[in-house]
């Protein structure tokens, strides 16, 4: 190597820099379409369970798009192009027909790829990130957002108890490039006690780590955006702290421990 020439680059992962969080009240007009009870009623009928035709009846619950394209917008500049967008819940959207990943896709700079994660519980938050860092791996991808929603409607009878956010919420958290290790997600399956483990992960990053742990925790009012709700009011504490941090989280309906790391 030539003097004075620049050495190879070192290692870059993708990282959380920026998460915004919000409730809303109200609802969708989404949730007064014809085709949402059409929906419903054909999704349900091979497993026995009744549509709840008061909520359709009375349009209650919000659309993912309506809920996030204004965050997507407040989060990012006109000159931070995204590469990769993935929407991740738990309770359906009230716009089945209409995939508010590609919509949302819209709301963003650039012209990225976009898909949704869902029917995974509370893991699919942990899981959208998992495949961000993947995708990055490729090389195809410096800035990727991924959305987080909930609304408060489950149009049909479960057929058992769920756990239902109190209020409609949506989050954004923005992954960028940067020098050094990125984001690592471990996820589990068949956890029932994820004291150890959780407890295993926080000693390897240090005594410096920060620590939202969600697993041991009882009903939350926002089952699927509350933990990285919390995210996003302590973030800027730790980033200005570079401090590293931790999020774990476990899906007890399926049985999945999540661990979210940032060194």
């Amino acid at each position: 190597m030539a003097a004075g020439s620049p050495g190879p680059a070192g290692p870059s992962g993708l990282r959380i820099t920026r998460a915004l969080a919000r409730c809303f009240d109200g609802r969708s007009e989404a949730s007064l379409d014809p085709d949402l009870r059409v929906f419903v009623s054909d999704l349900v009928r091979p497993y026995g369970l009744p549509p709840r035709e008061d909520l359709l009846r009375e349009g209650v619950g919000h659309s993912y798009e309506e809920l996030a394209a204004g965050l997507l917008r407040e989060a990012l500049a006109e000159d931070e192009p995204v590469d990769l967008l993935i929407l991740a819940f738990d309770t359906p959207d009230v716009r089945p027909g209409a995939p508010s990943s590609l919509a949302l896709s819209r709301s963003v700079p650039g012209e990225p790829l976009a898909f949704a994660v869902c029917d995974q519980g509370g893991a699919a938050a942990f899981t959208a990130l998992r495949l961000a860092a993947d995708y990055h791996r490729t090389g195809a991808c410096r800035r990727a957002v991924v959305v987080l929603a909930e609304q408060t409607a489950l149009h049909y009878e479960p057929a058992e108890p769920v756990a239902m956010p109190r209020r409609h919420a949506a989050v954004v958290l923005v992954c960028e490039e940067a020098p050094g290790a990125g984001l690592a997600v471990r996820q589990l399956p068949g956890v029932d006690r994820p004291e150890p483990l959780v407890r295993a992960r926080v000693e390897e990053l240090g005594p410096e780590v920060a620590v939202l742990d969600s697993t041991g925790a009882g009903p939350a009012a926002q089952p699927f955006t509350g933990l990285w709700a919390q995210l996003a009011e302590r973030l800027p504490e730790w980033r200005e702290r570079q401090r590293p941090w931790l999020l774990a989280g476990l899906d007890r309906r399926l049985g999945v421990l999540s661990v979210l790391a940032q060194p």
